[in-house]
């Protein structure tokens, strides 16, 4: 069987779905990998070191026509899924609420479309799950720039001269990317709090040192899959409360507070914003979904009354050669699931729930 990936539009993606070290598992898996002439140039990987591995460099064109599963990252522009044939397999992080129409259209030739955000949260999908991976990445790096852009020394520093008191660090969301942002700033000696709909998240905050912020008379917001669903307009109330007067001493704040398929809740409103200290850092993660905090604006840093609001939307792309080994291996698991452990061939069991929600009608 053949499997192969096309470059991305650069612009907006920097990450890759197959790597030199991947390529080995597929080709020991029994595939044969084609990619395009420079796939991973712009991440310092030259077309060498995959012919090394035993890839194979084909046209776009090429590639499109003869394999038999397309990965990618995002969905093909419509020039390109044209080029495909009957009875093909497309695999990505298709946004397929987003783009459901264009998928429609895909499905019209008998090509299987896979979006992998809609991974059952079970045991078994934790390979798989490109959200969760790539989330992690997100976390570290929101707490990286955040801190790079904060004016002041992030722990207590005990001097002759005096003493630099910690940075005070709030984390909105307490989900992949929240927990690996509270370890992060703790580990750089920051006080970490944390907030979540989620009354799960309570003991996970904790056992990384952060200090979570309970709402009172809270009850537990969270779906049978895992994820945060909206709260009542009585918790917002509550939260919203809480939010004000904590975020008096807080002097950085990273939003990493998500709903699958829906727009991001505001939690950090104008009023709260304008109550900051001047100096005061937000990191909105969810600035690509509208955004966790008032003035958030996408790939933008807005200064209001001296605090910065920093909306982020492609923070992945900064830290391109992990998100992308991360990504190459939840895909290669995935496809491994697909293939019939006798056969070696591509089965689409409709009776495998990893199978069953991932694939798009």
């Amino acid at each position: 069987m053949k499997i192969g990936s096309i470059s991305e539009n650069k612009n907006a993606e920097k990450r890759i779905s197959i790597t030199p070290d991947i390529v080995k598992k597929y080709i020991s898996s029994g595939f044969e990998v084609f990619i395009e002439k420079g796939f991973g140039d712009h991440l310092g990987i030259k077309d060498e070191i995959f012919l090394t591995e035993g890839c194979k460099i084909e046209s776009k064109e090429n590639i499109l026509k003869n394999s038999d599963i397309i990965v990618q990252m995002n969905l093909p522009d419509v020039g390109d899924t044209s080029l495909l044939k009957e009875n093909k397999i497309l695999i990505g992080n298709f946004n397929s609420n987003k783009n459901l129409e264009t998928i429609k259209k895909i499905n019209e030739k008998n090509i299987s479309v896979f979006s992998l955000e809609l991974l059952p949260r079970i045991t078994r999908a934790q390979s798989m799950d490109i959200l969760s991976s790539q989330a992690n990445l997100a976390g570290y790096k929101a707490v990286i720039d955040s801190f790079a852009l904060f004016k002041k020394a992030i722990p207590m520093m005990m001097t002759a001269a005096g003493t630099i008191p910690a940075a005070k660090v709030l984390v909105v969301g307490a989900g992949v990317a929240g927990l690996q942002a509270i370890a992060t700033a703790k580990r750089m000696g920051a006080i970490v709090f944390a907030t979540d709909v989620r009354m799960a998240s309570k003991e996970q905050v904790e056992s990384l040192g952060g200090k979570f912020l309970v709402v009172e008379g809270s009850e537990n917001l969270e779906t049978e899959g895992g994820y945060a669903k909206e709260a009542s307009d009585e918790f917002k109330k509550k939260q919203e409360n809480l939010l004000f007067e904590t975020l008096k001493k807080i002097d950085v704040v990273i939003c990493t507070a998500l709903i699958p398929g829906k727009k991001a809740p505001l939690i950090i409103n104008e009023k709260m914003i304008n109550n900051m200290q001047p100096g005061s850092v937000v990191y909105d993660l969810a600035a690509s979904q509208g955004g966790n905090a008032a003035f958030t604006k996408p790939d933008e840093i807005v200064d209001q009354n001296g605090v910065m609001i920093v909306g982020e939307s492609t923070i992945l792309n900064k830290l391109p050669v992990s998100s992308s080994n991360l990504y190459a291996k939840n895909v290669y698991n995935f496809v491994l699931n697909l293939c019939d452990k006798e056969t070696k061939k591509i089965k689409i069991n409709m009776e495998d729930e990893i199978i069953s929600q991932t694939l798009v009608k």
